[in-house]
C-alpha cells in the first residue's frame, strides 16, 4: 500500500505525539520536528507509511537516546490484558461460534494502539470489547479463515501490539498450534510488541515466537530476517494484526488473513469500511485458492 497525501500530516503529529511522550525538553521537540519535517520532504510517496514510521522512530530513539520510550506503556498494558484474559476466556467458551469470538477479541484487542494516539484509557479498551463482540462482521468470512488455518501445514501469526498479544493469545488457544510460528519485532518500535512481551503474558509457553529482524511499524520484508522469510514463504497460511502489516503486506501475493480495527480514515477507505470497523480480510491476491 502507498502513502498517501493525507498520511503526511499524521506522520508529524504522530513524531510529535511520540517525542513528548519520551521528554518533556521542548528544545528537543522543536529539534526532532524539523528533522521530521526534512525527511518527510525527502520521503517517496510510493512506500509504505510503515517505512516512514520505522525512520521517524528511530530519529526519536536516536536524538532523545531513549531506547524504548514505551516501555513502561507496554508493560501496563500486558498486565491489564492478562487480567481481562479469564473474563474473555469465558466469554469465548460459552459462545455459540467460539472461533468467530475469539477472531472479534483479537481484533478487538487492535485499539491498544499508540501509533495514531499518545493516551488509551482502559475505558476504550472495554469498549472496544463490547463493539467488538456485537459489531457487523460475515460468518463466512470467518467460516473461510477456521477452513484456511485447520488445511495449513504451516501458520504463521505476526503480531502488532504489546498487550494485543493477549487478545492473540485467546485466539491461539483455539488454533492448532503445533502449526503455529509467532513473530514478533526485534527491536522497540511505538508499543509494538517484542520477544520480552511475549515472555512476559505467556506466548513462549504455547506456541514457538520468532522475532521479525526488523524495528519498523509493520513487516517490511525485505529487512527482515533470513529466518522470518524463510518461515514466511513456506507458511501456506498468514496471520497479519493491526493496520501496519496490512500497509505493507496487503501487495503481497500470498494467503493472508489480515485482522484490524480500522482506526484511520485511509485505511477505512482502502478497505472500503467505517472508521472503527472491525476487519477481518483476506487478501485479495489469494482469492480463488
Amino acid at each position: 500500500m502507498k502513502t498517501y497525501l493525507d498520511c503526511f500530516p499524521c506522520f508529524l503529529q504522530q513524531a510529535l505525539n511520540a517525542v513528548r511522550f519520551t521528554t518533556d525538553d521542548e528544545a528537543l521537540h522543536e529539534k526532532v520536528m524539523h528533522e521530521v519535517i526534512k525527511l518527510a520532504l525527502e520521503m517517496d510517496p510510493r512506500q509504505t507509511p510503515p517505512e516512514m514510521g520505522q525512520i521517524i522512530h528511530k530519529l526519536i530513539r536516536d536524538m532523545t537516546g531513549v531506547a524504548d520510550p514505551y516501555k513502561e506503556v507496554k508493560e501496563r498494558f500486558n498486565r491489564y490484558a492478562l487480567e481481562l484474559a479469564p473474563r474473555l476466556r469465558k466469554i469465548i467458551e460459552e459462545s455459540q461460534r467460539p472461533m468467530e469470538t475469539a477472531v472479534r477479541l483479537a481484533i478487538a484487542g487492535n485499539i491498544i494502539d499508540f501509533g495514531p494516539k499518545s493516551s488509551l484509557r482502559d475505558a476504550q479498551v472495554n469498549e472496544a470489547i463490547e463493539h467488538a463482540l456485537t459489531a457487523e462482521l460475515d460468518p463466512k468470512e470467518i467460516d473461510v479463515f477456521e477452513k484456511s488455518i485447520n488445511d495449513a501445514n504451516g501458520i504463521l501469526y505476526i503480531g502488532d501490539n504489546a498487550g494485543e498479544i493477549v487478545f492473540d493469545r485467546l485466539l491461539i488457544e483455539r488454533l492448532p498450534r503445533d502449526k503455529i510460528t509467532f513473530a514478533v519485532k526485534s527491536k522497540p518500535v511505538i508499543n509494538d510488541a517484542t520477544m520480552a512481551d511475549a515472555v512476559a503474558v505467556g506466548l513462549t509457553e504455547l506456541v514457538r515466537v520468532i522475532k521479525n529482524g526488523g524495528d519498523a511499524p509493520g513487516t517490511i520484508l525485505r529487512n527482515c530476517s533470513e529466518e522470518f522469510k524463510e518461515i514466511y514463504d513456506r507458511s501456506d497460511a498468514v496471520i497479519a494484526k493491526g493496520q501496519g502489516n496490512y500497509e505493507t503486506l496487503s501487495d503481497e501475493n500470498k494467503n493472508i488473513f489480515f485482522l484490524l480495527k480500522a482506526k484511520c480514515p485511509i485505511i477505512a477507505r482502502h478497505l472500503e469500511v467505517d472508521i472503527g470497523s472491525i476487519v477481518i480480510r483476506r487478501n485479495h491476491s489469494s482469492q480463488g485458492e
